[in-house]
């Protein structure tokens, strides 16, 4: 059973250092007091984080779901090229689960959040049926730096940062009942926010739209085309696949947390940022020049309409 809310506020409390930088007062009080710096612009996303719908206990160890928590918010601030300043934890937990659970879904959590200086300035905490985290994370970006979605213009090449699909590989393993040790330099299980990248792509104007390859490459592509009103042609041999990776899981998987972002024909992009590899998988057009938002070209020279089948909730199935 977790701890009394007063008593395990106050463990969390514990693993927070003191206000500094860009907090000047975090937990302890009715609302969290965050400095903006001077010529930026804030960032501020959230996502739900809930038992059996993106985590499983028997699956995920506790280190690992919070990890994957927080990388959930960071990889939002990476994709609009920000850097984190801060976060919020809100938890719901069953009176079932072992205070040890929580202890270890904490540390993860925080292990991460020291990585990358940001700072747990605040949350809630209640009990529910199902482990559920609802995570904030606040960035800053310089003034009219941050890279959207509706950026792209026909013309522009796309391009991937890392491996594709290995996080949808491993969840299939998961499925399939085959044994998968969650180790540390598993995607899947600590996937890596791509904040380096991100920032580096909006600091010198490379990027001219941008996204996290969270629901998969076939959805997520989708938005940036939706957004821009553009269309898209990927190579299917030019996919980066991850080791053990499928075409299906680089198309459809998602949790990569990679960046997919789009830049002008005359860019010069590098091929390695932040000791990640950069890959160009295709190229944007004018959305009434296709039939289809998105179209794949096989190895045969052949196209064919690629339509969104990674994650989306509530959808048929």
């Amino acid at each position: 059973m977790p701890l009394a809310e007063r008593k395990l506020i106050d463990r969390i409390r514990r693993l927070v250092p003191p206000g500094s930088g860009p907090l000047i007062r975090g937990i302890g009080d009715d609302s969290a007091v965050l400095r903006v710096s001077s010529g930026y612009e804030l960032l501020v996303t959230t996502d739900l984080y809930i038992e059996d719908v993106h985590f499983r206990t028997q699956w995920h160890p506790p280190q690992s779901v919070g990890h994957r928590c927080l990388a959930r918010g960071l990889s939002d601030i990476a994709a609009m090229g920000g850097e984190p300043v801060a976060c919020f934890l809100s938890l719901g937990l069953p009176a079932r689960l072992p205070q040890a659970w929580v202890d270890g879904f904490l540390y993860g959590l925080t292990r991460l959040a020291r990585r990358f200086k940001v700072q747990l300035a605040g949350g809630d905490v209640s009990s529910a049926r199902n482990i559920t985290a609802d995570i904030v994370v606040i960035g800053q970006v310089p003034a009219r730096r941050a890279v959207l979605r509706s950026g792209a213009k026909a013309g522009d090449r796309i391009y991937v940062t890392g491996e594709l699909g290995g996080s949808a590989a491993v969840l299939e393993r998961l499925y399939d009942r085959k044994r998968v040790r969650p180790s540390g330099s598993s995607r899947h299980f600590y996937p890596q926010p791509r904040i380096a990248i991100g920032r580096r792509l909006s600091r010198q104007g490379l990027a001219t739209a941008m996204i996290d390859l969270s629901d998969g490459l076939s959805v997520d592509l989708s938005h940036i085309c939706n957004e821009s009103q553009v269309a898209a042609t990927i190579r299917e041999d030019a996919i980066p696949l991850a080791p053990g990776a499928e075409l299906k899981h680089a198309l459809h998987g998602g949790e990569d947390y990679e960046l997919l972002f789009t830049a002008s024909a005359k860019a010069k992009v590098p091929a390695e940022i932040a000791g990640v590899e950069v890959t160009e998988i295709g190229v944007i057009a004018r959305q009434k020049d296709y039939r289809a938002v998105i179209q794949i070209l096989n190895e045969n020279g052949r196209t064919q309409a690629l339509l969104p089948k990674g994650w989306q909730h509530f959808a048929r199935r």
